[in-house]
Parts: C-alpha cells; structure tokens; sequence
C-alpha cells in the first residue's frame, strides 16, 4: 500500500509520478517502456510475475474456473470499512478501474476505460481532463461519463456523514467535476494539488450506487444494478461459499475468454484438501500446502521449490510408514492410522495435478517497535534493535528454501522495481553489535546497570523497590497481565497478520486502505515516542530542511560513545532490558515464528533479552498491535503505487486524544514526528515528479532513523494451480487482466 522516491540520475520522460500509495498519481502518462538504465538502477528490479503468461490465441475459448478467496464478501462495495479482498476482485472483474497497475507496481491508463487522463492546467488551480472511452457503457446500457464521476465525489468527500466511507483520501480535495467539450470528457478541479489524482476513480461505481446514502451503504453490499468490466455478477451463493462471475455480453473490449468465473470460499487451512478434492482450480497456498504440492510432484520439480520428506513415497511405503509403529497397540487405532495415511496418500496423488506458482507479494513484513512507552520510548533503544539485526539472514529464513530473491526491503514506502523506490535504509546503518551496544550505552543500558542501587540513606524513598537479580528477566507485560496470559479470541479483520492474507480489506493496497483509528492504552503519564523525545528529529527543523542521503542526525551513538563488552544482559538501575515479544501461534504462521527466534537470538548478543508470547491469531492484530498491548511484534503492509496519501496515516505522528488515549490511525508502532507529517504533506501537493520523490524519500529517511517499523522481508507469493489454468496465478505487482485468463487450448 504506497509509494514515491527520489531519484540521482536521469528519470524516464514518460514515467508516472508515482508519490503514494493507493489513492492518486501526477502526469497521466500512457506508457513506461522507455524508461532509462539509470532509473532501472535507482528503482531496482520487482520480482517477475508468475502466471503462466500466454497469447490469448493460445487460450481456450470458455469453461469455468473455480477460483479459491478466504470468505464470502460481506460487501460488493470497496469503499466500505468491512470490505475484503474478495470484494477488490469482483470490483476489479466488473468495474471500471481508471488506472491499474502494472507488473514493476506503476500506474497505468486502462485504454478499455479511458483514452487519455492528463493535467491540463496547474495555475490557478489543478485540472484533470478525462477522455473516456466512447464504447464504455454500463450493463444496463446507459453511457460511463459525469453524472458517475460526480455522485462518487460527492459520497467519499466526506462532506455529508450520512455515507459509511472508510476512506476519502483525495476526494475530499476536489472543488468540482464537471463535463468537457462533450459527453465523454470530465473534467476535474482540486481545491489545491494533489498528485495522486490517478488513484482516484478506481473502481468507478455506477451513480445508482454512490447518487444515495441508501444505496452506497446497503444498496451495493449484495448486488450491483450495473457493472462495467469483462464480466458481470453473477449469483451470490452465500450458502455455498460461491460467487458466481459471467462473461459481459455488452462488453466493448478483448471478450473474456472464461465463460464463468466462480470465486469459492475456501479457509487458508483447508486449501489442500480442497484441491486435492478438485473443488478449486486455483488458490493462494501456504509455505505448508506448496511443500505438500512440491512433494507429491517428487523430481519433477525443479531446484527452488520447497522441499518435503514425503517426495517420492509410494502409497505402499506411507501406509507400511504409518502402520509399523502402531502395529503392537489396539487393532482399531491401527486400522484408523492405516485409513488416514492412506486418505492423506491418495490427497498426495491428487495433488501431482498442480503446480506452485510463485513471486513476491507486494508487502513486506516488518518488525514493529512499540514506542510508546517503556525503553522503546527511547529513540536510541530503537536504533540499538534495529542495528543488532541481520534483515539479509532473516529475509533468507523466509524466501531462500523457496527459491525467492531474500534481498531486504531499503524503503517503508515503496518495493523494487516501483517508480518510488529508493533504499534509504542508510539513514539507520548497517547491522553493527558494536553500534548497538553504543546505543544501549548511550541511553544508560550497560551490563554494570544490572546491579542493585546502592542501599538510601534512612529515611529516603530511594532503593525501596527490590531490583531482580541479574541472571532473572521479569516480565515486560503490563501491570495486572500475567506474563504469557492467553487473549480473548475475537475477529480482527484488519491488515495482513502474519504470513496469511486477512479475510479483510487492507490487502487492499488495492481496496484503498481502511483508515482505522486503533484505540491505545491511556497515555495518561506515559512518555510518548513524540517530538522532544531523545533522538527526536524535529528540534528547530523546518520542512524545506534539507538533509543528505542517508544521514540523519541521531542515527548512530554519539561520537565517542564507547560499546560496552556484553557477556550477559544488560540493565539500568537494577533492571534488565528485556522486551515482550508477541507472536501468533497458528498453524500458517511457523514462518513468522521462525524469524521471531532468530531476532530474539540476535537481540541476546546485543544484551536484550525477549520475553516471546505466543498468542491467537484470531486476537493477534485487535488485542494487541492495534491496542499496543506488544513491545515487539511482526506483521505486513501493502505497497502500492502512492505513497504520499496511503502510506502517511501509517507513519503520521499520533496524537493524544481528550480521553487520554493516542489517536494513531495506522500507526500502530506509536512512533512519528510533525517533521515526517510535513514531508508527507508537501509530497501529496507536489505535481512536480523529481520534487515529490525528493519529499518522499527524505520522509523515508526520517522513518528509518525513528526506527518504529524495520522492514525484514517481502513476503513471498505462492498460487496452486492446474497446469492448463494460463494467464493467472501468482501476480505480485501486476493487476489480473481478467479478460485473459483462461484454460489452455485443447
């Protein structure tokens, strides 16, 4: 969900200022193939795209594909709070999208839907001028054109409340819509400048949705009057867990070559027995499923897939496998162990009729520093655990057994490969025990801090509390919690969590990013990670300060800050630093599990130990990310291609509310500054390409030496699927073309 950077070299003429993350753009710009080497160079390279990508001559013409989602959508409107990623694929099957994003995560025109979308005016106010496609017309055969354009403002300008939106980003700036020369012009004017106009629009809902509060808020949960896209909506089967997509017979473009298109629910944890049922022809797997996939395949696998123990078993040496052991105990345990090995070997055999398909998703999973209070209310603290880790080790622990590039993310804004990529990561430094010690020892961590206080004078109140000894770590969970104490199971359904998509609605870089204002723990005093803190960054600066690539004042121990010998942990007045660790405990995330130990041996070296509770994943995002109930925890964000507008509520400044609570938006590390806020600010208004990748990667910079979120991996991507399933599968960056997919021929 986000992105924009700044460039050194010479940048593609053509390119799309890409300056945020999910809601608007810069020039309308109608291609990116010839961009220069020394963009390719700035920007990196995005992971290909793993689809079985195929010329639709070579696609059969009909069929249906049964295509796995983790639930049934509970809304077909994407701009509602509870939409999910089910409802951003229907939207993208049916609906007009604008702009869609291609497979290096950049912005481009959808020619079905427009010709041409540019700024025709910047002074005295910016002008967008859509020319539509003059084919395109809803399914109920009325024309696409203004009236559209303006009942969506009107209802995500979050102007009248009466509307349920969940997002208004960009809407809100915009002072009229309307028509051109003709019919199919609109034209667009901003209140003041705005660049990531491209971001809106997409998808565009007919005016019998958005015209009514009614309407946008119930009218479009279980249907749509009228769509636009390669197909149209079907039956929704709620019982069945099915949702039924049809070829569009008023469709203007390339035909769909499917006939059907069935999206079925199908639990994360139950996708293998689905496709070893043949219930699904696709479906986003787990590490797990892939290995199960790659095992039955045996040889014919090549090298990079997931290995498995089970690869070439004959069913007879399974059963002989299972039977053996319990061959002395009761004879009914030994027939049930006999019928599930041979259940599970003919699920095998099923399963040599698919393929793992696999790239990088486009999010990255972070570890997230909770700064609100606590030592991770200390800058430096931060930087001390951000310096002691090896992102390179922990990215190989993740991508390498899948034969992944393991290359650590250099930006919190946007992934190789997009026009906003720059690594700024710089700004932090390197992996460094010695630094990290410095750090430690500059905020008063040493090993000689574990020793008791010396014992006050009579009558004093210091030393009356017992200090624990050195080699004992208390708890770091929060007063009246039991260290380890299980959480209350409740639905989340928020942003990615662990390394499962959610059944929610973030993972919608593509739905747009739900703004959430996450409830936090009274801050009443507590010390903030806020402006004034130590290693705050907005002493005095201004947002016109200009700052060198990758140096950022308070990054690195004060010169001459010596790093102390660490046997063992460290302490300050009698107490060790030792920090909660929070991680889910579910069957798909043994992943994230796997590099959370890894972090907490790293920190060890260093002198912090990590108390690791493992919790729910149903509670792991609500309970804890969200209410700050963690000082360390790993979870994802989407990236997308506009940075300056999605990505700022993850890393604006909390605020403190009237109640005492912080308001964070998504900035669920309670770690920013008004200094960040400013150059986010400036990047959205900015119309000017370089200028507003400048802002966004300074604001980068500052991300990194706060050290709140310190991005570790980019999360990979993996998709069974039948091997005559072309044109789809793992897509990364790319938007599905859906008029494409098919069957191949024959």
């Amino acid at each position: 969900m986000s992105q924009v950077d700044a460039p050194r070299g010479r940048t593609c003429s053509r390119t799309l200022r890409s300056v945020a993350l999910l809601t608007s753009g810069v020039l309308a710009l109608p291609a990116l193939a010839a961009c220069s080497a020394d963009e390719s160079e700035r920007t990196g390279k995005a992971a290909a795209p793993d689809i079985a990508a195929a010329a639709r001559d070579k696609v059969a013409d009909g069929g249906t594909l049964r295509w796995a989602i983790d639930a049934m959508p509970t809304t077909l409107n994407a701009f509602q709070a509870d939409a999910d990623a089910a409802t951003t694929r229907i939207a993208g099957a049916v609906l007009p999208s604008l702009f869609t994003l291609d497979k290096s995560g950049r912005p481009q025109r959808n020619p079905d839907f427009v010709e041409s979308a540019e700024i025709v005016d910047r002074e005295p106010k910016q002008v967008v001028l859509y020319k539509l496609n003059q084919k395109a017309v809803w399914s109920d055969g009325r024309e696409i054109g203004a009236p559209d354009f303006v009942a969506q403002w009107r209802a995500l300008s979050g102007k009248d409340s009466a509307y349920w939106t969940a997002r208004n980003a960009g809407y809100e700036r915009i002072e009229e819509i309307q028509k051109g020369a003709n019919d199919l012009e609109v034209k667009v004017t901003f209140t003041k400048p705005y660049a990531d106009w491209q971001s809106l629009f997409s998808p565009l809902y007919p005016k019998d949705v958005t015209s009514a509060p009614n309407a946008f808020n119930d009218g479009a949960r279980d249907g749509l009057k009228a769509t636009a896209g390669p197909f149209r909506l079907g039956p929704l089967d709620r019982k069945a867990g099915t949702a039924t997509l049809v070829r569009n017979p008023r469709w203007w473009g390339e035909q769909a070559k499917l006939e059907n298109l069935v999206l079925t629910a199908v639990p994360r944890d139950k996708r293998a027995d689905a496709l070893a049922a043949g219930r699904v022809d696709i479906a986003e797997i787990d590490r797990g499923t892939a290995t199960r996939i790659a095992g039955a395949a045996g040889p014919r696998y090549a090298s990079g897939q997931p290995s498995s123990p089970a690869a070439g078993r004959t069913p007879s040496s399974a059963l002989k496998g299972g039977a053996v052991p319990h061959s002395s105990g009761d004879g009914k345990a030994l027939v049930a162990r006999s019928r599930s090995v041979a259940a599970y070997v003919a699920a095998q055999t099923a399963l040599k009729g698919y393929v793992v398909r696999k790239s990088l998703e486009p999010a990255y999973t972070q570890l997230a520093l909770n700064g609100e209070s606590g030592p991770l209310a200390d800058a430096r603290v931060r930087r001390a655990v951000a310096r002691a880790l090896d992102r390179k080790e922990l990215a190989e622990t993740v991508l390498s057994p899948l034969g992944l590039p393991a290359d650590p993310p250099g930006s919190h804004l946007a992934l190789a490969g997009q026009n906003a990529y720059t690594d700024n990561s710089g700004a932090l430094g390197e992996q460094s025990t010695e630094e990290a010690q410095a750090l430690l020892a500059d905020a008063g961590w040493t090993p000689g801090g574990l020793k008791k206080p010396a014992p006050a004078k009579a009558g004093s109140e210091a030393g009356a509390s017992a200090s624990p000894k050195a080699s004992g770590f208390p708890s770091s969970a929060p007063s009246g919690r039991k260290a380890g104490e299980g959480d209350a199971a409740s639905d989340d359904g928020l942003y990615i969590v662990g390394d499962d998509k959610p059944a929610s609605a973030v993972h919608g870089p593509e739905s747009g990013g739900t703004r959430i204002l996450a409830p936090a723990p009274a801050a009443a005093g507590r010390e903030l990670a806020l402006p004034g803190r130590p290693g705050s960054d907005d002493e005095a600066r201004g947002a016109g300060a200009q700052d060198k690539k990758g140096e950022v004042a308070g990054a690195y121990a004060p010169r001459g800050t010596a790093a102390p010998v660490v046997a063992g942990a460290v302490g300050k007045n009698g107490k060790p630093l030792s920090l909660r660790f929070v991680l889910p405990s579910g069957p798909g995330s043994e992943p994230l599990r796997a590099v959370g130990a890894k972090i907490a041996r790293m920190l060890d070296r260093v002198g912090i130990r990590t108390e690791i509770t493992k919790v729910a994943d149903s509670g792991y995002f609500k309970d804890h990310i969200a209410s700050g109930n963690y000082d360390l925890a790993l979870y994802s964000w989407p990236a997308t291609a506009y940075p300056a507008t999605d990505a700022r509520p993850i890393f604006a400044k909390p605020e403190p509310a009237s109640d005492g609570s912080l308001l964070v938006e998504q900035n669920y590390t309670r770690v920013g500054t008004d200094y960040i806020n400013q150059l986010f600010d400036q990047a959205a208004a900015e119309l000017d390409q370089d200028a507003a990748r400048e802002l966004v990667r300074r604001a980068d910079a500052r991300i990194w030496a706060a050290a709140g979120s310190i991005p570790l991996y980019q999360r990979p991507e993996l998709v069974a699927a039948k091997p005559t399933v072309l044109n789809a599968g793992a897509f990364g960056f790319a938007a599905p073309r859906y008029q494409d997919i098919g069957f191949k021929k024959g």
